[in-house]
């Protein structure tokens, strides 16, 4: 839920011009990459090495890759189903052409 609301958040932000906005379906899919590759990773792997949470920071790590991966495999498809949202909630063609 999270994730299509912030998708449709930042869309409507690009449909609206405000400054700055960029149109997520163009950058959605390695963005989630980047996040698990740039921080979640690395912090699951601080964690486990000072050894903060115990046994249990070998299962964090594990889990962060587990999403990467799973993120990897099946994230193109989210992002679609994610652009199919914002078209029918704002009738506008994310991933397409803006320049009207």
């Amino acid at each position: 839920k999270w994730n299509s609301r912030l998708f449709s958040e930042l869309y409507q932000a690009f449909l609206e011009g405000r400054v700055g906005a960029k149109d997520p379906s163009e950058f959605w899919y390695q963005g989630e990459l980047d996040f698990f590759d740039f921080y979640i990773i690395p912090l699951a792997r601080k964690l486990k090495d000072c050894g903060v949470f115990g046994a249990f920071s070998d299962e964090y790590l594990n889990y962060a890759m587990s999403n990467r991966n799973e993120w990897e495999q099946k994230g193109k498809s989210v992002v679609e189903q994610l652009i199919q949202q914002v078209r029918a909630e704002y009738g506008e063609a994310a991933g397409g052409d803006h320049n009207q």
